[in-house]
């Protein structure tokens, strides 16, 4: 990881396909669907709303569903990869026995590869989208508290 060489599980991943040389190589049909997703976002519409959009254009899903995960929307929002960044060590197994990941907190280093592969989304737009999920989070949380 310290070397920058990283590994991606690209088998369920919209937008990407791994070539012949193992870089992630984009899918044009697949990335337009996710620069879709990510345009729609920022410009104020909800998961739900998203979701909804996908289904009634008849969109599928990267295992080829028509019915889309909130949560899938959700954490493709988050995917540093679709700008070609990669983070690794995200998660990580404390004990081997039971093999359970959990997420990295800050017990081990993580590690930032940039330019590992083409962008599908641009930084302004990734950023943006970041930025708003951070205030709708934030605005949940108080309306949970209130």
């Amino acid at each position: 990881m310290r070397s920058g060489k990283t590994l991606i599980n690209h088998t369920q991943f919209l937008g990407y396909t791994k070539g012949l040389d193992g870089v992630l190589q984009i899918v044009p049909e697949e990335a337009e669907i996710v620069r879709m997703i990510f345009d729609l976002y920022v410009h104020g519409n909800s998961v739900r709303k998203i979701q909804k959009y996908l289904e009634s254009h008849g969109l599928k899903t990267v295992t080829g569903k028509s019915e889309w995960s909130i949560s899938t929307i959700d954490r493709m929002l988050s995917n540093e990869k679709y700008v070609g960044q990669v983070l690794m060590q995200k998660t990580y197994v404390p004990d081997f026995l039971t093999g359970k990941k959990e997420k990295n907190r800050g017990q081990l280093e993580m590690y930032l590869v940039e330019d590992a592969h083409e962008p599908i989304i641009d930084q302004e737009a990734f950023d943006r989208a970041q930025e708003m999920e951070g205030r709708i989070k934030h605005t949940v949380q108080m309306e949970q508290i209130l």
